[in-house]
């Protein structure tokens, strides 16, 4: 048989990663008279921020895409959701909008809005499907969703020293000669930052990976600096000390940029090199030679992950790393500074995305961290529609936000690409397009490059995009609003109506004409160079940041702390569908143990566990690596139930605990003991 032809489209990859690479996607036919799918995914070679690669992880899409299992038209379940399996029948659009609709307007009618949830994230960062998809909600008034469960702590940190989220542009850090990597496995999370990383070092650069256990970027790294969990306040205290106590401090730039640098020094000045070590778990001479590295080299560029916020006082965490530069005066030199996002730089006009000027003052607020609570047999809700989430996995307390989508009384209604744990608890599933198969916008928070997808495939099935699906239901539930029924393109030209100079020249016909624009950014991008976007518009040094040790500390009872990384070859839970990735992190997720522990508690490697915390216990097999340090397990990856061999996300034992600053997660702070499954 003759091949069909195939044809590329460029496209922009539309998941939770600061990359938001431009795609070639290669799409054709199996058969001359058959659908178009996707055949083959990389990267634009001509894309200065792709470079040609694609990710371990987005090169397998396809398989993702064609997946048996895809659910390509709305089901019903018509068994309990109690029950092991689900039952399905399929029903016609029609038919399962009729019945979504009458129930909401029954709910509507006897208990109000505020008995619809809608629990979302970023399994697309497309401004329509993943953003404007919300307008159906804030239309009828139902409780906003505080979108905490990844970034909320560290933008509030940000936000408190410096206003608005800016970055050093990426083609920059290859003019740094010191980079440190803190609270971030860039290898595995932000692989496209990897060739400056390399482009610096042939420079000249040294890089330093801050971390508490050796993972890929920590081995990459010409130094590793494995501290203990959550103290990286008292690291960056440390670090300050050694700035003031040395003269390796800009006065001039701390004169005319920042606000409240008294009270810095004095937090600061507690933190002698033996004080630090003794808390962090580094020595002494350790955290001398850091902070003279940085003290003394510049340009210095640090760029921070979301991991260090993953504590009790993570936004703190967070917040006294980010200072450093502004003490060093780093902000003034190319290639010098930090970077924990860069998606400040696109001034769009958001006053109306996801209809947002609906928003009823007085609307009631759920963050997504505390779903188990919100969940509760006794709760207010009645309806929960998921969308680009797989929270049954992903979020805390897993088991009990199980058990809540699991009410009979309570209306499951999810919208996916995949058949997940969580649209395996659903009344509903309704098919979901994938970013090949509808237009879309999308931002990025890792560079400066504004891109637009055209709709380069067929929807197979009747899958739809979830825009079209909220549409739909708010015809039936009559709302009038004009903006809840935006198309794309009248959702660009409302985003890009603003003469902020960022987006001078990019108008909807150029976006659309080339794919993916750069915003109009002055050569010399130092956007902290002189002050922040703050109140005062200075650089805010105070309050101080101050090192709180955990409330939850370890003891005989749990004498372990759980972290739960990203894993090289998943992002969040998209890729748990794919068995060739899963073999690739294991097949089933593993824990990582010290020896030292491995041999205290009796725990062999490859053999099964129990882990149990104050919230739950699962099953788990065991890798003993020295990657860790005493009294640290380390699992990696957010793999599916379905994955682990009882069934269970690990996120049965982490808690609805929340962050000092932004109300965030703290999956990296819970206690455990492990012990030899009997």
């Amino acid at each position: 048989m003759t091949a069909s032809p195939t044809r590329d489209v460029l496209l922009t990859c539309p998941l939770d990663c600061p990359d938001a690479c431009r795609l070639k996607v290669t799409v054709g036919r199996d058969t001359p008279d058959g659908p178009e799918r996707m055949l083959k995914v990389t990267g634009d070679a001509a894309h200065p921020v792709t470079r040609g690669f694609a990710c371990v992880k987005t090169v397998h899409y396809p398989a993702r895409a064609n997946h048996p299992e895809r659910p390509l038209f709305p089901l019903r379940r018509v068994n309990p959701k109690t029950d092991a399996e689900p039952v399905w029948e399929r029903v016609t659009w029609d038919a399962a909008l009729d019945d979504i609709a009458a129930r909401l307007r029954t709910l509507l009618d006897t208990r109000g809005p505020s008995s619809i949830l809608r629990y979302t994230y970023a399994g697309t960062m497309g401004l329509m499907e993943g953003h404007h998809a919300h307008a159906l909600f804030r239309a009828l008034g139902t409780p906003e969703l505080d979108e905490t469960i990844c970034a909320s702590a560290g933008t509030a940190a940000w936000t408190m020293g410096y206003g608005t989220r800016y970055g050093v542009d990426p083609h920059d850090v290859a003019h740094a000669r010191l980079i440190v990597l803190w609270g971030i496995n860039s290898l595995s999370t932000n692989s496209h930052l990897t060739p400056h990383l390399t482009a610096a070092r042939k420079a000249g650069a040294r890089i330093v990976c801050v971390d508490p256990y050796r993972n890929r970027t920590a081995a990459f790294a010409d130094e590793h600096l494995k501290i203990v969990p959550g103290t990286d306040a008292a690291l960056a205290l440390g670090v300050m000390h050694e700035l003031f106590a040395h003269g390796w401090t800009d006065v001039a730039y701390i004169a005319e940029a920042t606000q409240g640098v008294e009270e810095l020094r004095q937090a600061a000045a507690e933190w002698t090199p033996e004080r630090t070590a003794s808390v962090t778990g580094l020595d002494a001479e350790t955290v001398r030679a850091f902070a003279r590295a940085i003290g003394t080299t510049r340009p210095t560029y640090i760029r921070v992950g979301y991991g260090m916020t993953r504590h009790e006082t993570g936004g703190t965490n967070l917040r006294a790393v980010t200072l450093i530069p502004a003490l060093t005066g780093d902000w003034r030199h190319r290639g010098g500074g930090c970077t924990l996002s860069t998606s400040g730089a696109f001034k769009l006009n958001r006053t109306r995305l996801g209809a947002q000027h609906l928003l009823p003052a007085d609307v009631p607020h759920v963050n997504m961290n505390e779903l188990a609570t919100a969940l509760r047999p006794e709760g207010d809700f009645g309806a929960a529609f998921l969308y680009n989430c797989n929270p049954a996995v992903v979020a805390p307390d897993s088991a009990r936000v199980r058990a809540g989508l699991q009410r009979q009384d309570l209306l499951v209604v999810v919208l996916e690409q995949a058949m997940t744990d969580t649209a395996r608890l659903a009344d509903y599933v309704l098919p979901a397009t994938t970013f090949a198969e509808h237009p879309d916008l999308y931002t990025s928070y890792g560079h400066h490059w504004l891109g637009h997808n055209p709709q380069a495939i067929d929807a197979p099935g009747e899958t739809r995009p979830n825009s079209w699906v909220f549409q739909q239901l708010a015809r039936r539930l009559g709302v009038t609003d004009p903006s809840v029924y935006w198309t794309v393109d009248e959702l660009m030209a409302e985003l890009l109506n603003t003469d902020h100079p960022h987006l001078h020249g990019i108008t909807p016909e150029r976006l659309k004409a080339e794919g993916s624009v750069p915003l109009t950014l002055p050569d010399d991008f130092q956007p902290y160079a002189h002050g922040a976007e703050t109140p005062s518009g200075k650089v805010q040094l105070s309050p101080a940041p101050t090192y709180v040790p955990p409330v939850a500390t370890l003891n005989a009872e749990y004498p372990i702390r759980l972290l739960t990384p990203p894993a090289h070859h998943f992002l969040n839970s998209t890729y748990g569908t794919l068995d060739n990735l899963n073999r690739a992190e294991g097949t089933e997720p593993h824990v990582m143990i010290h020896p030292a522990d491995a041999a205290a508690y009796a725990l062999e490697d490859g053999a099964h566990a129990t882990l149990t915390s104050e919230i739950g216990t699962v099953q788990r097999r065991v890798r003993v690596t020295d990657a860790v340090q005493p009294g640290v397990a380390v699992l990696e990856g957010t793999w599916w139930g379905l994955s682990a061999p009882d069934g269970e996300s690990i996120n049965a034992i982490t808690a609805q605990t929340l962050t000092d600053l932004g109300g965030g997660s703290t999956f990296h702070n819970t206690r455990i003991r492990v012990e030899p499954k009997t």
